[in-house]
């Protein structure tokens, strides 16, 4: 690995490569349309999977494996899977939703340049229970750290991700000859993008919206009361984005990172015990392009 990218004691991040964090963060995307008819050069893929392979994994089990498929035929059998799969989805859908659901393009599996399948590998630290005695679901989360790690370098380097949940499982296993000790976490849909939506595909079209933070924040107990300052800062934090967001701007790929942001709305100094109305008026005022305009996107 390049020496610039390992991390150093005490190491911090400048406020441009802050800003380029939670950029890759707020207008990451689930990409189902907008895939150019392009290939994907093996060195941008194999930092992406470089990204993916360095997540976080409990015991250190590292528990993921890559099934990149790149053959038109093989899939044009998995989008029938997902074909399928959504017709037996379909009747579990409400009533009064399921026109919608039928409009809604929820894969890119034959327009994209190529397909991965993210495996978790349940036998890979059977011999080493650490942080798996008790949980023994964790190698299945870790194995999410890396589709997580994997869909944000590609926000990074202006590759768009759309993740299809919407296959049975054994059908998928068995026509990549997956093991049955293997099981497939994600299928993902990759490849370069016309553009980023400026927001989520189903908050377009209405099928949901993004659920406020604050109701989310709990104190020392579940449902617990509590954390009011906390709950001011997240608030005054959507007021800032919301100052600075312009609702016609896309987010075009690839992404350039913007002019360095005031400081009083990088996400790093904000400091929810003296962020008071003056300092959100002075972020407000101090123009578009910086992060927080991101967040409600």
């Amino acid at each position: 690995m390049p020496e610039h990218m390992t991390a150093a004691s005490g190491d911090e991040f400048d406020q441009m490569a802050r800003d380029a964090v939670y950029r890759a963060m707020f207008t990451r995307r689930d990409v189902r349309s907008h895939f150019l008819p392009t290939g994907l050069d093996d060195a941008v893929l194999a930092r992406l999977l470089l990204a993916a392979h360095h997540a976080p994994s409990v015991g250190f089990m590292q528990p993921w494996n890559f099934i990149v498929i790149r053959d038109a035929a093989r899939r044009a059998d998995v989008r029938d899977l997902f074909l399928a799969a959504r017709e037996q989805e379909l009747p579990e859908i409400e009533v009064e939703r399921q026109a919608l659901y039928r409009k809604l393009k929820l894969e890119g599996i034959c327009e994209s340049a190529l397909n991965i399948c993210i495996t978790c590998d349940r036998e890979r630290s059977k011999n080493s229970p650490l942080g798996r005695w008790h949980n023994p679901e964790m190698d299945l989360y870790s194995t999410v750290c890396a589709v997580q790690n994997f869909w944000l370098a590609a926000r990074a380097e202006g590759v768009g991700v759309g993740w299809v949940s919407i296959i049975e499982p054994q059908a998928l296993k068995s026509l990549l000859s997956i093991p049955e000790h293997v099981t497939p976490i994600a299928y993902l849909c990759v490849g370069r993008v016309s553009e980023f939506a400026s927001k989520p595909d189903l908050e377009t079209h209405g099928w949901g919206r993004r659920l406020p933070l604050p109701d989310l924040i709990m104190s020392e107990t579940f449902c617990g009361q509590g954390e009011t300052p906390l709950k001011s800062a997240v608030a005054h934090l959507n007021t800032v984005a919301a100052a600075q967001a312009n609702p016609a701007d896309q987010c075009v790929a690839p992404a350039v990172p913007q002019r360095e942001p005031p400081k009083e709305a990088s996400a790093l100094s904000f400091n929810s015990r003296n962020f008071d109305d003056a300092s959100a008026s002075r972020a407000s005022q101090a123009g578009s392009g910086t992060w927080p305009a991101m967040v409600l996107k």
